[in-house]
């Protein structure tokens, strides 16, 4: 047994540490929600719709996005119809936890750690409100390709972003990337 453990020894440091830090996280993350009443908005989507109207204002958009008035998410009016709305899963802070924990797991200096996370959390967050605003717009023109922009080609850009900067770290920045 003691020979399994050495050999599989880095690949159970990775997997707990992984686990670790996505667990934790979860945790403080799930436990800030709860400071928010059932029909509240959520801080951190709350700014993330803020920031769609910004964007999108920036390119004179005719767009408007109000607090639902009975539920707890964000409506967003493009060209005075609705289109979409924004819930507290599109703020991408679940697809951040997922990209800190991997770092953390295959992590290296910790300078260049720290450092590659706020870089990644800052480039997932701007992907992520500029994949709203687009969505916004793409539903308003061609509302029948709502699966296939929604479901299929959004989340195959976001988590296809993650997944090449985790082969960046991997490769260019975590102790095994020699």
């Amino acid at each position: 047994m003691k020979k399994y453990l050495i050999q599989f020894k880095p690949f159970l440091i990775f997997i707990s540490t992984f686990f670790a830090a996505y667990i934790l996280l979860t945790m403080v993350y799930k436990f800030y929600l709860n400071t928010f009443e059932t029909n509240d908005v959520d801080g951190i989507t709350s700014v993330v719709g803020k920031n769609v109207l910004q964007l999108m204002n920036a390119f004179n958009c005719d767009i408007k996005i109000f607090k639902s008035l009975s539920d707890s998410w964000l409506e967003v009016w493009y060209n005075k119809k609705y289109v979409i709305r924004i819930v507290e899963g599109c703020n991408a802070v679940s697809v951040i936890i997922l990209f800190i924990s991997f770092v953390l797991a295959f992590s290296g200096k910790l300078k260049t750690t720290i450092l590659f996370i706020v870089f990644g959390i800052l480039f997932i967050y701007i992907l992520n409100v500029v994949r709203i605003a687009l969505l916004a717009v793409l539903l308003f023109h061609v509302p029948e390709q709502q699966h296939m922009l929604h479901g299929v080609l959004f989340p195959l850009v976001i988590y296809g972003a993650v997944f090449i900067l985790w082969i960046i770290w991997v490769n260019k920045f975590s102790k095994y990337a020699k």
